[in-house]
């Protein structure tokens, strides 16, 4: 069992930045790759940004490349995302998820509570 929770959510002017950063306990060796995703009102949940376990491979959805950069610090068990010149389209919460049986996107099994993002114009 993976516990995920996130935090570094707010609200922010538009062309500002924020630091999410998503900490995991449990089961933490299982931890493969993670992804943060994100929901706006009335939207579907939508990648954002995910990154492999030794960090190797990353990957970006295009609204975000060049403004979004994903990290993580195995020895913390947190993965972070870097969120610069923001956008009022980028309101959303957004949630970290993990997959604990493969180092690519997808079968993501855990997925934390989500955190507000809310961009003012």
């Amino acid at each position: 069992q993976v516990h995920l929770v996130e935090s570094g959510g707010g609200l922010v002017q538009a062309g500002g930045s924020l630091r999410l950063s998503c900490a995991a306990s449990g089961r933490t060796v299982s931890l493969y790759f993670m992804g943060w995703f994100r929901q706006a009102p009335g939207k579907e949940r939508e990648f954002v940004a995910g990154i492999s376990r030794n960090s190797n491979r990353k990957y970006e959805t295009d609204p975000v490349k060049g403004r979004f950069t994903i990290s993580r610090d195995n020895a913390k068990n947190t993965v972070y995302l870097q969120m610069n010149t923001l956008k009022p389209e980028d309101t959303a919460i957004y949630y970290c998820a993990t997959s604990v049986t493969r180092d690519f996107p997808g079968s993501y099994a855990y997925w934390g509570q989500g955190t507000q993002v809310t961009v003012s114009s």
